[in-house]
């Protein structure tokens, strides 16, 4: 497959440096290290198939655009995207990663995930504290999608409108799960959209049809949501009787 610039002069930087490139064309997904800086992104530049599949090589290609400055008032939208870290040790040959991810703006961070209840399914949580998530969750990298002129006011009433869509008990894999409610958040935040590696998930519960219930029960209700829907049935029970 024809690699473009980026690709090529990444792949060429590693055999300056070592003489030799000692992991040729494997899955940047296993040999590239974690990213933990916040990278630009730009959903409209992509210029090769390799691009397209790997993030490694997504964070290069992002690279290549001038990132605008942000005008007084507005907060910056950022993907913070992590790892159901053990899956990904036998996914990633294929081309494929297991991701969650959450929008952090305004010092905090949002995200999606599932519940048998009639009620929203978003949960807050500290930015990038993987603790919060669960065991089953390592932190990836951070992709600086835009900029937003919402106030954080205005964003957790956003928020409360993209419940009513993202509730718990309609969280589904293939058509309704933790990335494409961070797909909807940026886009109505900055009209962005999320990298299209983010989501592969999706793509592979669609091959593998009952691979939802074979998840853990933690992927699709992390830690920190749990916590949510435990003080929420605290504050919706009746008082006990004195």
């Amino acid at each position: 497959m024809k690699r473009c610039d980026s690709c090529r002069v990444h792949k060429e930087g590693r055999e300056s440096s070592t003489g030799r490139d000692p992991q040729g064309d494997c899955d940047p997904l296993i040999y590239s290290p974690t990213v933990t800086q916040e990278e630009p992104y730009d959903s409209h530049k992509l210029s090769c198939g390799i691009c397209g599949m790997f993030p490694s090589c997504m964070s290069l290609l992002s690279r290549r655009g001038e990132e605008r400055a942000p005008r007084p008032g507005q907060a910056a939208v950022v993907l913070n995207v992590y790892d159901m870290y053990w899956t990904n040790w036998y996914t990633a040959g294929a081309g494929v990663g297991v991701f969650h991810s959450g929008v952090q703006v305004h010092g905090c961070e949002w995200a999606y995930g599932g519940h048998p209840y009639a009620f929203t399914g978003v949960f807050e949580i500290t930015p990038r504290d993987e603790r919060e998530l669960g065991e089953q969750f390592r932190f990836r990298q951070s992709v600086h999608i835009g900029y937003t002129d919402f106030s954080a006011d205005e964003v957790r009433r956003l928020v409360s409108e993209l419940g009513k869509q993202f509730r718990g008990d309609r969280y589904h894999l293939m058509n309704n799960n933790c990335n494409h409610f961070t797909s909807a958040f940026c886009m109505a935040l900055c009209s962005r959209d999320i990298p299209a590696w983010v989501n592969r998930l999706a793509y592979v519960s669609s091959c593998v049809p009952f691979l939802q219930r074979c998840l853990p029960k933690e992927w699709l209700t992390p830690a920190a949501l749990q916590q949510s829907l435990a003080v929420h049935s605290r504050s919706s029970s009746p008082a006990t009787p004195q």
